[in-house]
């Protein structure tokens, strides 16, 4: 499956909408966007999950490596989702609780 990443910047905050499937194979393309998002001056990432179908350990891992960079830089990565399968992924695994999940962009980026 393919992985599109498409990063909207505006200042300090960095709005990335994945489409796709987050696994072991498209896992390293989104942790370089995060990783050059970040390192770029984005310390802010929204991430937007709503048109991903599937994300497994891999990609929470870098989800999670994204957060502890951003926050090295007193950023934030905030995560929109509406799908229930991914957000029972967030919340079987206790990442709903390290991660704010919102239902848009808007209220996402209002850090």
């Amino acid at each position: 499956m393919e992985l599109d990443i498409s990063t909207d910047v505006s200042g300090d905050v960095c709005t990335m909408r994945i489409d796709g499937e987050i696994d072991v194979y498209t896992a390293p393309r989104l942790k370089e966007a995060l990783v050059a998002a970040i390192e770029g001056g984005c310390v802010n990432v929204i991430v937007d999950l709503d048109r991903v179908g599937f994300i497994d350990s891999s990609g929470l891992g870098v989800l999670v490596s994204g957060l502890r960079r951003a926050r090295e830089r007193d950023g934030a990565v905030r995560v929109v989702c509406t799908r229930d399968n991914i957000l029972k992924i967030f919340r079987i695994t206790g990442l709903d609780k390290v991660f704010p999940i919102f239902a848009d962009i808007s209220e996402a980026a209002r850090f």
